[in-house]
């Protein structure tokens, strides 16, 4: 099982390394669900994990809030995501939707183009989707070549196992398509609980080791 620690800054990294996480999501500000890190912080954390041979998917957002973004906005995540690419991140996470809650599919052809030769994460922006539209949403992705999703399964404010049937609905409609990544409330009490429940080999969190 891969246990990605969702880490804010570089000091949490060497010790969720050492206590097993085998990849790390690298935001800043988990406070209001993770923002893109500093240069410096990815320059180390690429260090300190590259010699560990631990893979780091880095976040591009440029704030908190909801997740329908400005043209400046844009312009933003796009010139982030061309640096952390020269930084040699080996992954990115990222996702956009529009006004009517759907993906931003211009906004996101732009970072998936941009983000070529690495792994790509559509993060939790996916659960603000309607469940109709999630199971489009994985079609849609699946297709332009993203490598996995980050979903809860359902609200925030809802335990993980309250979630299980949703995520098994999901997992087998992406049908190996693409990694349907489970995260928010997966502990190193539940997650081999989630594991075994929805025989997933990928899980996410900040409390995962």
């Amino acid at each position: 099982m891969i246990k990605e620690f969702c880490a804010e800054n570089y000091t949490e990294i060497p010790i969720a390394i050492q206590k097993g996480a085998k990849r790390i999501e690298l935001c800043d500000n988990l406070a209001v669900g993770g923002t893109t890190p500093s240069t410096g912080v990815i320059e180390e954390a690429l260090a300190y994990a590259g010699e560990h041979s631990v893979p780091v998917m880095t976040m591009i957002r440029p704030r908190g809030g909801n997740f329908v973004y400005n043209d400046i906005e844009l312009k933003i995540m796009h010139i982030d995501l061309i640096e952390v690419k020269k930084l040699g991140t080996d992954g990115v996470v990222f996702g956009c939707l529009t006004e009517d809650n759907w993906l931003d599919e211009e906004a996101l052809e732009l970072l998936i183009e941009t983000a070529e030769g690495l792994q790509i994460t559509f993060h939790m922006a996916f659960d603000q989707l309607s469940k109709e539209k999630q199971l489009q949403a994985i079609d849609w992705l699946a297709e332009k070549g993203v490598t996995r999703i980050l979903t809860h399964g359902g609200a925030a404010d809802t335990p993980i196992t309250a979630n299980f049937d949703h995520l098994q609905e999901l997992i087998e409609y992406a049908n190996n398509r693409l990694i349907i990544l489970p995260g928010g409330g997966i502990t190193t009490d539940n997650a081999q609980l989630v594991q075994d429940t929805l025989q997933v080999t990928e899980v996410h969190g900040t409390k995962i080791v």
